[in-house]
């Protein structure tokens, strides 16, 4: 009887093509399914996409919006890299991958020649960050991510000495197989004072939703509604996540970039260097 068992276990997992590697991942416990018959048709680039008729009163702040359109980045704007951190090992952030090419952002992998790069990372990628810092707003990017073992990334954060959060509006790694259909996102606290929660020990609040697409193969739009009372995420006009705003009141820098990160399985692979992460825009509005 146990031979059967384990025949029919072999069997069920042959059919599944499942690997030993695919059996450690942990699972993906799904919140919810993204409903695309929900998705959103923009009528105006003057309002969010999930707010077409602003009803909410938005106003686009141009000064601080970017539509790639110049032949270089507006260094007025970005940082072209990070000038706080080199890149989370093996991956390292270098400007060489950051570039605007017909209208878009487009981050690359492994342009940096022969530089040499730093003890311990063997390969490298690019990052954008806002020289701006907001509190509140709505965010919004149109953007196709990376379609090779990197996550694209479309985040804010600020660390200070005593108070440093995170919002990951887009945090996905759709170019690994088994990430194609997950949607993820995470609202971090690493530290705070005391008028601010007195958080000592970092926490999170991560959230995995299965999109009906690859999500790799198609331009989306990524939204992030953020109040003092709550923080909304958005893709393609639908709203798929909303939580109650108890600590993320810390101004926050706007971050576009690619980067190794094991917890996805994305890590570098040689065959799959021409991986590109476009962005077609990003869009800042403030409440009137």
């Amino acid at each position: 009887m146990v031979k059967n068992i384990g025949f029919c276990l072999v069997l069920i997992f042959s059919s599944l093509n499942i690997s030993a590697q695919d059996l450690t991942m942990p699972p993906k416990n799904y919140e919810d399914s993204i409903n695309l018959a929900r998705v959103v048709h923009r009528l105006n680039d003057k309002f969010p996409l999930s707010d077409q008729a602003n009803e909410k009163n938005w106003n686009l702040i141009e000064k601080y919006s970017d539509e790639f359109e110049d032949d270089k980045l507006d260094e007025g704007r970005w940082y072209p890299n990070n000038p706080k951190w080199k890149g989370r090992a093996p991956t390292y952030f270098h400007g060489s991958n950051v570039n605007l090419e017909e209208g878009e952002l487009v981050i690359s992998v492994n342009k940096h020649g022969d530089t040499i790069l730093p003890e311990g990372y063997t390969h490298s990628t690019g990052f954008i960050k806002s020289k701006s810092k907001f509190l509140y707003g709505y965010f919004e990017a149109e953007a196709k991510l990376m379609d090779a073992p990197w996550v694209s990334g479309f985040w804010m954060t600020n660390v200070d000495k005593d108070w440093w959060t995170e919002i990951d509006i887009c945090e996905n790694a759709p170019g690994v197989k088994y990430n194609r259909h997950d949607l993820n996102s995470n609202l971090h606290v690493f530290r705070s004072p005391p008028e601010q929660g007195d958080v000592k020990e970092h926490f999170s609040r991560t959230k995995k939703y299965y999109f009906p697409e690859e999500l790799q193969k198609d331009y989306h739009v990524w939204g992030l509604e953020w109040t003092p009372e709550h923080i909304r995420f958005y893709i393609d006009g639908i709203l798929f996540r909303e939580a109650e705003n108890t600590h993320w009141h810390q101004p926050l820098e706007v971050n576009f970039n690619c980067e190794s990160n094991k917890w996805f399985g994305a890590l570098p692979d040689d065959k799959r260097l021409d991986g590109e992460y476009h962005v077609k825009y990003f869009r800042i509005w403030k409440m009137e």
